[in-house]
């Protein structure tokens, strides 16, 4: 018994070559596209090296042209109220506010913040006879350090007093040094006159040598 041959479908003919055509289009797409790859494409070396040599740029702009800018001070009774016609207005300064400020940022690290010192390293300033009697020599400490044993209020103490004028580590202006000092000769029961700028200025003009100072050579300084 013979079979009929059964008849196609055209419309199903076009779909399948249809679909082989996609399929051969694809493929050629995706030979011409580079396989996917993990990761991320790095930054050109010149766009890298640009980038840099800007960074570098800005920043010796910056330090150049800073305008004395000092993260550590600023003025907290400015007022832009004071402020007449776009120029700047002299402003008072409180010696014991400026003093306070400097003091704690920097001078309470070693004779804390009562004025009490450290033991054995760092003598008190609360009481203390080296702090009230004599205003040259405080003066010539702050400028200059001092090194080697004190004694204060009949306790030896042997920690290294750093120098503070300008050229220094610290670079106080003699403004600088004397509002520390007067809010030192003022704070914890103290009750000592100020010290003021031009009374750093003649000290530090008449000692012109940076050598770090000793209680004897304190003392030969004060004859």
């Amino acid at each position: 018994m013979s079979q009929e041959p059964k008849e196609t479908n055209p419309q199903i003919e076009h779909a399948a070559a249809s679909d082989e055509s996609i399929q051969q289009v694809h493929s050629a797409l995706l030979r011409e596209k580079p396989e996917p790859k993990e990761g991320y494409t790095p930054m050109p070396l010149f766009l890298l090296g640009f980038v840099s040599a800007m960074i570098f740029v800005v920043s010796i702009y910056f330090i150049h042209f800073r305008a004395g800018f000092d993260p550590m001070v600023y003025d907290e009774r400015f007022d832009p109220d004071t402020m007449g016609s776009g120029a700047a207005q002299a402003v008072a300064v409180d010696p014991m506010v400026a003093g306070k400020r400097f003091y704690n940022q920097v001078c309470a690290t070693c004779h804390q913040a009562n004025g009490m010192g450290v033991a054995g390293n760092f003598p008190p300033l609360a009481g203390s006879s080296w702090v009230l009697e004599d205003e040259a020599r405080l003066i010539r400490i702050l400028l200059n350090g001092l090194q080697g044993p004190i004694e204060v209020e009949g306790n030896i103490y042997n920690g290294l007093m750093p120098a503070f004028r300008q050229g220094s580590a610290y670079n106080w202006s003699d403004e600088r040094i004397a509002h520390v000092l007067t809010y030192v000769r003022a704070s914890w029961g103290n009750d000592a006159s100020a010290i003021t700028p031009e009374q750093v200025t003649e000290i530090r003009e008449a000692t012109p040598s940076t050598t770090m100072w000793t209680v004897e050579t304190l003392q030969a300084a004060g004859n």
